[in-house]
């Protein structure tokens, strides 16, 4: 059994903590740049680091914005307001990123920016905008390019994104890794020359509003519209993200609700996005529950990918065997048709679900232990007990 790594209670708040952290970057590296989303957690970012830079006389401070496309008007408008800060210097990208397109298995994918598909961008390209780069070609992610972003001349960077492990298991696994050293938290991905930081790793939500309150920090004003919405707290989780996604797209109505504009163009930028609007929460989304009597959910599954076209079926097996690889981890027991296993969580009917959303970055990894969860209160046994009994 690895490790556990304990709490350690602190003197310093997380303020102070973060402001340590990035005095030691600044110490460390050549070059110190802040990727910049326009949400709560790079506000935090921008600013703390914004202040070490005062310090160190180190202005104006490098900002990245990868701009894709399909984002609320208010955070345009606050990306905007920081370009126009003489402490910052922000590089605004508008480049033809691949990302999810979680409404369709037709299309699963749309690319931010594409240049043959103009006439259907959601809004006006920025001025001043960068639309090409020597390491960058169409159908890259974010995270393939982000470590090619600036040549191995400009010597070791330290790259500050707004990642908190309370936001999910997959981030504080980000944040864990043996990969990271725990205190400095760097990491540099293979053959790169930047390293990546994050200095607010350890904060709360909470802890993120009250340093905007306290220290009147501007903000993205999308977060004063998600709150006024009646199923805020219930679907949206105050994220400021890409809409297409396995996850925003349960969001998708409060951009019909709030952004009406934006919305119709929204409607015709990709397929499914008006079946998703008004399914998106219902079960034929989210549970993958609907199958014929006469079916196991194994059986129902093998249904479901037939119904896909190769490249896509393929991708989602991938998914499947992913997890199915980490059930076998855990126990020797065969995976249950709908009863999920005490130790992994995993049975034919999760897995059921996660054909019919995706999930290619694995974000329902939280999910599955929620299910591993429920198993073993409904046996009143313990986690240990279950990886006992059931390995």
């Amino acid at each position: 059994m690895g490790k556990v790594r304990k709490k350690e209670i602190l003197e310093q708040n997380v303020y102070e903590m973060a402001l340590q952290r990035t005095r030691y970057l600044y110490d460390s590296f050549d070059k110190i740049v802040v990727s910049f989303s326009g949400g709560k957690d790079s506000t935090a970012v921008l600013n703390t680091v914004l202040e070490v830079a005062r310090e160190k006389n180190r202005l104006p401070l490098e900002v990245v914005f990868f701009d894709e496309e399909a984002i609320h008007p208010p955070t345009i408008e606050y990306v905007e307001r920081v370009r126009q800060s003489p402490e910052i210097d922000l590089k605004w990208y508008c480049l033809e990123f691949k990302h999810r397109n979680a409404s369709s298995n037709e299309e699963p994918f749309w690319y931010t920016w594409e240049k043959e598909k103009k006439d259907l961008w959601v809004r006006e390209m920025p001025e001043g905008a960068i639309t090409e780069h020597p390491n960058f070609s169409k159908g890259m992610t974010f995270q393939e390019f982000s470590p090619m972003l600036y040549p191995i001349s400009d010597g070791k960077i330290a790259m500050l994104t707004g990642i908190r492990t309370e936001e999910s298991l997959r981030r504080y696994r980000v944040i864990a890794s043996k990969k990271n050293d725990a205190y400095k938290n760097t990491h540099a991905e293979k053959g790169s020359n930047q390293y990546r930081a994050f200095p607010v790793y350890d904060w709360s939500s909470s802890d993120v509003w009250l340093a905007v309150h306290k220290f009147g920090w501007d903000y993205n004003i999308t977060y004063d519209i998600f709150n006024q919405t009646s199923m805020h707290g219930k679907f949206l989780k105050q994220r400021v993200c890409p809409p297409f996604g396995e996850e925003p797209l349960r969001g998708l109505w409060i951009y019909s609700e709030c952004f009406p504009e934006m919305w119709h163009k929204m409607l015709s930028r990709v397929k499914g996005v008006a079946t998703a609007w008004r399914y998106a929460n219902t079960e034929l989304y989210s549970n993958a529950q609907i199958k014929p009597d006469n079916k196991t959910y194994k059986e129902y599954l093998d249904v479901i990918l037939d119904s896909y076209d190769f490249d896509y079926r393929n991708m989602v097996k991938r998914t499947i065997n992913n997890y199915i690889k980490f059930h076998k981890k855990l126990t020797k027991r065969q995976i249950e048709d709908s009863e999920a296993n005490p130790a992994s969580g995993l049975s034919w009917r999760w897995l059921c679900k996660i054909a019919v959303r995706g999930d290619f970055k694995g974000r329902q990894q939280a999910d599955l232990s929620n299910e591993a969860i429920k198993a073993q209160k409904k046996l009143g046994i313990t986690e240990a007990e279950a990886k006992m009994i059931y390995k």
